[in-house]
């Protein structure tokens, strides 16, 4: 069986050390093998032969020489040139800075080890980027750090919810005005996040309980992100997003930028650019603020003008006043 490769065939002109480094930083990034000098090897995906017509053109334009090659290779040849792209050392190394981590859980902060976890995570998009034959490797590197993160937020918050499997849609906003929602103390991302919407979007009248533990919720409160809660972790969605969906909220694009942010932050995922920031500015904001009222007042105004950037809204249109005075009417 024959299989369809992409060689790039390159002779440069001499004394172009920046395209000599372009040339090596766009080899690097694709993950490409080396055959010899000047011969590059890649699976013909639509990517590398968009990638190699692009240097192609770039050593032309140099007066230099570049073609673009494909090739069938049968089923040795395949193998030796499959071997050239075996990631499993570089997965190995990952996974053993993984288990690392997880040895660490109770001897570093909360902020560095979800931090570390991030930067694992980050790592794997980048080998997965140039893996073009994965196997049991990844899966299980995938697997391993899954359950890091599970294990990290299970050590720093050991009331987080466990995900079910069914997502409420469509909700009667008018059965939940002037209520009292109850989640965990001591916020965090998606708990903050979330009650700053439902005071902005689904409850303006909203009072908040904070609770030790889940049990001590009040029988009529509505209780949100922790395990048995009405609005809890739902289909890999954070409570964040299931409370988008439930009250219909996700086609507006602002919030759903927004719920990106908390869900990498609380869930892991793709990084969005965001991200950094808005955990350095929560992060401070609790440092100053050890009271769970007092943060969630200032969160708000930062919630706000995420907002407000990501939509063009203004305070006097999204109702910021409000939202402002979120410590007021909050139960103790």
């Amino acid at each position: 069986m024959e299989s369809k490769w992409l060689l790039l065939l390159i002779t440069q002109p001499t004394g172009n050390a920046a395209l000599r480094m372009r040339i090596w930083r766009e080899m690097k990034a694709r993950g490409s093998a080396l055959l010899r000098d000047g011969v590059y090897l890649l699976p013909d995906t639509e990517g590398a032969r968009a990638a190699f017509d692009l240097l192609a053109e770039a050593v032309g334009q140099a007066d230099g020489k570049a073609h673009v090659v494909q090739a069938l290779a049968e089923t040795q040849q395949d193998q030796e040139w499959r071997a050239l792209f075996d990631r499993n050392e570089a997965y190995a190394a990952l996974l053993a800075r993984a288990q690392h981590s997880l040895r660490q859980l109770t001897d570093l902060p909360a902020e560095q080890l979800r931090r570390r976890v991030r930067e694992h995570e980050d790592e794997l998009a980048a080998l997965i980027a140039v893996d073009y034959f994965p196997g049991s490797a990844q899966r299980q590197l995938v697997q391993a750090l899954a359950d890091l993160r599970a294990a990290v937020e299970r050590a720093i918050s050991p009331d987080e919810p466990r995900a079910v499997s069914r997502l409420p849609r469509g909700l009667p906003r008018e059965r939940y005005v002037g209520r009292v929602w109850a989640t965990r103390q001591r916020l965090w991302v998606d708990r903050v996040a979330s009650a700053w919407l439902i005071r902005r979007f689904v409850d303006p009248k909203a009072r908040f309980a904070w609770l030790k533990r889940p049990a001590d919720k009040p029988a009529r409160a509505v209780g949100f992100d922790f395990d048995g809660a009405e609005f809890t972790h739902v289909e890999g969605r954070v409570t964040f997003e299931v409370l988008m969906g439930s009250f219909e909220l996700d086609a507006d694009p602002a919030l759903a930028r927004l719920g990106a942010i908390v869900h990498v932050l609380d869930a892991g995922g793709a990084l969005i650019a965001e991200a950094s920031g808005f955990e350095a500015l929560m992060s401070g904001l609790r440092k100053l603020h050890a009271d769970d009222d007092a943060f969630l007042a200032a969160a708000s105004v930062v919630l706000d003008a995420f907002y407000a950037a990501f939509s063009g809204s203004t305070a006097t249109d999204s109702g910021q006043a409000e939202t402002a005075a979120v410590g007021s009417g909050v139960l103790r």
